[in-house]
Parts: C-alpha cells; sequence; structure tokens
C-alpha cells in the first residue's frame, strides 16, 4: 500500500503527545504515525535513547552545501586550450 503526501513545509507548533497502537507488519514491529507528526520524504532515522526511540527525516543536503563542505584545491588548473590547434577561417 502506497501513500502520497505534500509534506507541509510551514513550522507549526509541536502538537501534544498522542497515544498510538503498535501492530505487526510481518517479522517488524510498527506504528501508524499520526498526520500532525508526519514527517518529510520517504526515508527516516531511527535510534534507540534508553527507554525512547528517536524517528528524526532524512535530510537530503543541497549542492550548495556539498561545494561548502569541499577543501579548496592546492593546484591550479591546467591549461587545456595550449594543445588545440589554431581555428581555421570560414565563410560562410
Amino acid at each position: 500500500m502506497a501513500y502520497t503526501t505534500k509534506a507541509n513545509t510551514v513550522p507549526r507548533p509541536n502538537p501534544a503527545p498522542r497515544r498510538v497502537r503498535l501492530f505487526r507488519n510481518n517479522r517488524n514491529q510498527a506504528i501508524r504515525i499520526p498526520v500532525e507528526f508526519e514527517l518529510p520524504g520517504s526515508e527516516a532515522i531511527i535510534s534507540r535513547d534508553g527507554d525512547r526511540l528517536i524517528i528524526q527525516p532524512v535530510r537530503t543536503g543541497t549542492l550548495l552545501a556539498l561545494l561548502a563542505s569541499w577543501e579548496p584545491l592546492d593546484e591550479a588548473f591546467p591549461d587545456v586550450d595550449a594543445t588545440l590547434q589554431p581555428l581555421a577561417d570560414v565563410n560562410l
């Protein structure tokens, strides 16, 4: 069963805690997440902190963040035009 929703990006106040039911999905324990707790995207990261489970959305990186994380190059780019033949005149 597939669901498609548009994640709402408008910040909202934190909803009040809700009691939910756990169920089995084959060998996995599962939970239905109420709409007010919906996460963006199609993946999440789950971790345990004592007796709590923490579910966080997987954030996709942006190109700008990737470029900012790279170290600058110490070497100059080679002059690739130096090995090209001269252009021939073209009569149109």
